[in-house]
């Protein structure tokens, strides 16, 4: 009970094809494939929407991304 061989798919196939129809089977993988494309989009969308709301303006009035830093920095002066 293995993998299926190319027959057994062939057979698949064509039970498949018979069941549900030409028409059918094309328009179900064009809606599948709008489905995919619009995801895509919408996460295209939100990824630019997040570096819209990370743009930070300096003083000469030109827009640059601000970057976080998880580490904190330290005072490299020392008092001798």
């Amino acid at each position: 009970m293995g993998s299926f061989s190319i027959t057994h798919w062939l057979i698949l196939l064509v039970v498949v094809v018979v069941v549900f129809g030409t028409s059918k089977l094309r328009n179900a993988g064009k809606d599948l494939g709008g489905a995919v494309k619009g995801f895509k989009e919408a996460v295209k969308d939100e990824n630019t929407e997040h570096a819209k709301k990370h743009v930070v303006l300096d003083h000469d009035g030109n827009a640059h991304t601000e970057e976080r830093s998880t580490t904190t920095k330290v005072d490299d002066t020392h008092n001798v």
